[in-house]
């Protein structure tokens, strides 16, 4: 138990001190171009991407955390230029159902697995193990096949 808390203080440092020290490369991921149409910063050479990037690098010198500049971002370019949606009100909808798709789409695997797995149908013939697996045939129908097989002869 103890090392999982371990474990998890230490995956956790590195994103804590990204929130309290953000570098403009990690910004340029998480905040999108306000003229280019689904670019984000890193992706866009646009003239308006060079601005943001500048009052990134301002606010990163002024101390501001990544919360902070996403707030000024926000408050400024609006909801927008934030390249996840946010994980309250409405924007928790993008998080969770794409979630939720895919666990019912799981459950649907399973189920249909498991139907598929549960055996014969009722009056399906048994395989027979004299046969090794193969399924005895009427006695009358083998000899008409045997008939009809020997035409072709």
């Amino acid at each position: 138990m103890a090392a999982v808390l371990v474990a998890a203080a230490v995956a956790a440092a590195p994103a804590a001190a990204s929130e309290r020290h953000p570098s403009l490369a990690e910004m340029e991921g998480l905040v999108m171009c306000p003229t280019c149409k689904g670019q984000t910063l890193e992706e866009s050479t646009a003239p308006a991407a060079d601005r943001v990037r500048a009052f990134i690098r301002a606010r990163i010198r002024a101390g501001d955390t990544r919360s902070e500049i996403e707030d000024k971002l926000v408050e400024q370019y609006g909801a927008g230029i934030l390249a996840e949606p946010s994980k309250h009100g409405f924007g928790l909808l993008a998080w969770v159902l794409p979630l939720a798709g895919l666990g019912l789409g799981a459950v649907a695997v399973g189920v249909l697995a498991w139907r598929w797995s549960r055996g014969r149908r009722v009056g399906e013939p048994e395989p027979d193990p004299a046969t090794n697996g193969r399924v005895r045939i009427d006695p009358e129908l083998e000899r008409r096949l045997d008939e009809e097989l020997a035409r072709f002869d």
